[in-house]
This record gives structure tokens, sequence and C-alpha cells, in this order.
């Protein structure tokens, strides 16, 4: 059988005092630990659940700050790669103007051309070796890959960027049209000779047009030729060339300058420049896209912060405040102790009867 033990009125009110207190200061331990005055939905449900939408939405974006991320070092890669193929396009100009300059008259010509052909070819297999690097984490932005960027939680905001293929894109001109060409254009900028047209029992053998050959013109322009060291040539109109079988004599001609060699080297030197400007606006396109995502990582990032921020503001603890109640308690607990020592004192007053 339970004896219930009886406590005078004094002593119940004390230690119901003591047990408030003690409940309120584990409370307060509880959040000067954690840092949060509300820890579960019991301490207040509304601000628990708020507080948590705001996290798990702040936590989803900040995996997407991880893709744009990403996004932005595809671009940088492509971009790097753009920056060294204009660099090795800049050298091809160099080799094909080198070329251009050439004079075509000269006994070396034909193995100083071969020379810059070698060149030129050699950095066009370096631009195509390039080219395949500039990938970041399986795409190339330069050969036509695609990249997509996610903005959003839910997903239903999409950043895509289709990228080209600039060796097509650029499509430089080969070496193969450096070969001496047979034109009938003439300048302004000429000069007259007499030639001596010879006997020559090789006529009619017809082909393409002698390397180092120099064109010219006969006065009326109705005729033209083209020398190659004693030999002359006529020109036809399907571009090929007749050994000249006229009978001795002279004929008032005119040479064309030797420039007019140079244009097949010419459409290269063209197709160079053309495919500068290509470089540059590719460049500058890709330099609107990084812009475009990492001003929306720049959004995003600050977007997190407000979220966290809201979300603290509905759960932390005011830890002044909470340190404040924490000595305030201490202290009423202290007055509680010393109260229920003197009640129990004024119970064991009655003890001095039985001595």
């Amino acid at each position: 059988m339970a004896h219930t033990i009886t406590l005078t009125d004094s002593m119940r009110s004390n230690l119901a005092s003591l047990k408030s207190i003690q409940g309120q200061m584990d409370a307060t331990q509880e959040r000067l630990s954690t840092g949060k005055k509300v820890n579960s939905a019991i301490d207040n449900a509304s601000s628990f659940y708020q507080s948590r939408a705001l996290t798990n939405r702040a936590g989803d974006l900040d995996a997407l700050l991880d893709s744009m991320g990403q996004g932005i070092q595809t671009i940088q890669a492509a971009n790097e790669g753009i920056e060294a193929v204009t660099s090795y396009v800049e050298q091809l100009k160099s080799v094909a103007e080198s070329a251009y300059a050439l004079d075509p008259t000269s006994a070396t010509y034909a193995d100083q051309i071969a020379s810059y052909e070698e060149q030129f070819n050699r950095i066009q297999e370096e631009i195509t070796k390039l080219v395949n690097d500039a990938s970041y984490q399986g795409i190339n932005l330069l050969k036509g890959g695609r990249l997509m960027v996610t903005f959003n939680e839910t997903r239903s905001n999409k950043f895509e960027i289709l990228g080209d293929d600039i060796l097509t894109e650029m499509d430089i001109q080969g070496v193969d049209t450096w070969a001496l060409e047979e034109t009938t254009q003439l300048t302004e900028d000429k000069t007259t000779e007499e030639i001596e047209l010879k006997d020559d029992a090789g006529a009619g053998n017809e082909g393409t047009v002698p390397e180092g050959s120099v064109i010219y013109t006969n006065d009326g322009g109705t005729t033209t030729f083209v020398k190659n060291g004693d030999v002359y040539y006529e020109l036809q109109g399907d571009g090929t060339a007749d050994r000249n079988d006229a009978p001795g004599g002279t004929m008032v001609v005119h040479r064309v300058p030797v420039e007019s060699y140079g244009a097949s080297i010419d459409a290269t030197i063209n197709s160079i420049a053309e495919a500068t400007d290509y470089l540059r606006s590719y460049a500058t396109e890709l330099g609107n896209n990084y812009a475009i995502i990492q001003t929306r990582q720049n959004f995003t990032d600050a977007l997190i912060d407000v979220l966290e921020t809201g979300s603290d503001n509905l759960v932390l603890a005011d830890m002044n405040e909470e340190s404040a109640n924490y000595l305030a308690l201490q202290t009423r607990q202290q007055l509680a102790i010393n109260s229920l020592s003197l009640a129990s004192q004024s119970a064991q007053s009655i003890l001095s009867l039985f001595q």
C-alpha cells in the first residue's frame, strides 16, 4: 500500500516553482546550444514548416549553382579555344602573305612556295587538333556541341547554347589553289618591250602554264603569251597553253605585273580575313552567353541568401536575449531553492518539542 507524504503548502508551492524554472532553463539551454528558438513543430508549427520550406528551396537552388558554374566553365573552355585558333589563323595569314610576296620569276620560287605550303598545312592540322581538344566534360562548343543550363528548381527555365562547327564555318582556302594561274587580266601598270618570236618545233604541245612564267600580251591585246625561259606559250580560252609556233620576227608586247600571279593566294588571304571576322563574331556570342549565365548565377546566389535569411528569421533565437533569460532563471532558481529551504526549516521547528 502506497503511502502519501504530505507537504506543507509553502513547500509544495516552492517545489512547483522550482519545477517550472527548471523546465524554462532546459528550454533556454536548448536554444543556446542550437541557436534556434524553434527546434521542432512543437515549439511553433507554422514557423517550423515555413522555415523548412525556405531552407529546402535554398538547397535546391544551391545544387543548380554547380550546374551554372560548370556551364560557365564549358563556355570558358570554348573561348580559350577561340583565342588559340585566332592566333593560329594569324599565323596562316602571315604565311600566305609571305608566299604572296614571292617573285614567281625566281629560280627558287617552286621550292619557296612549297615550303610555305608545308607550313600552311601544318598550322591547319594544329587548328584541327586544338578544336578537337577544346571540350569540357564532353561538350565541345567549337564542334557543334550542345550546352543546357537549368536556372530554377522546377527545371522549367532552361538556357540552351548550340555551338558552331568552326572548322566548317571558317572555310579557309587551302594551298591546293596556290599553283600559278594563267590569266588574261591586264592592269594599267605595265611595261612595253619587244620580244623575239622563235620558230619552235614544239608547236601545238598543249599543257598547263609552267611555274615561273611571265605574262605578256601583244600590242593589240588580242593574244596573250607566257614566257618560260626562252620558250613562249600562247594562252587558250580553256586555260591551257600551246607552245608558240609563230615564225621568226618581233612583236611589241606588254609585260603584265608579277602581282597577277598572286590571284590564287589572294583568295586564301581573303578567306583568312573572313575567318578572322567570324571568329571575332563567335567569340562575342560566347561572351554574351557567358554573361547571361554568370548574371543568373549571381542572382541565384543572392536569392539563396534571401531564402536562408528568411528561414533563420523564423526559427533563430536571439542569443543575447536567451543568455539574459538564462541568467535570470538561474537567479530565480536560487531564490526558489532558498525559499524551499526556509519552508523546510519552518517544518523542522516542530522537532524541538521532542528534545
